[in-house]
């Protein structure tokens, strides 16, 4: 079973190789999901790591660490909510 882990925080310069070259430390990353903005294509400041295993440590190692001057939030990510259609 996967880990989801949510990172809030990111520098805008970041790219998802530097993410799971900083995630892969902790174990094995199966997948990054840096999350854009819809119109500009610009990295909103957050993302999503899926890791097989080391997501707990990785969790505990880099939540308040410094990633390009930024603090990183970094834990579980909560499941997805439903919304609303909007008309």
């Amino acid at each position: 079973m996967s880990t989801n882990i949510y990172v809030g925080n990111l520098p805008f310069s970041t790219n998802e190789q530097e993410i799971q070259g900083l995630f892969e430390a902790y174990g094995n990353v199966e997948s990054v999901n840096l999350i854009t903005d819809r119109d500009t294509g610009r990295l909103r400041g957050f993302g999503f790591v899926s890791m097989s295993n080391g997501g707990d440590e990785a969790i505990r190692a880099l939540n308040q660490q410094d990633l390009g001057g930024r603090s990183l939030t970094v834990n579980l990510a909560k499941p997805r909510e439903e919304r609303s259609l909007r008309y």
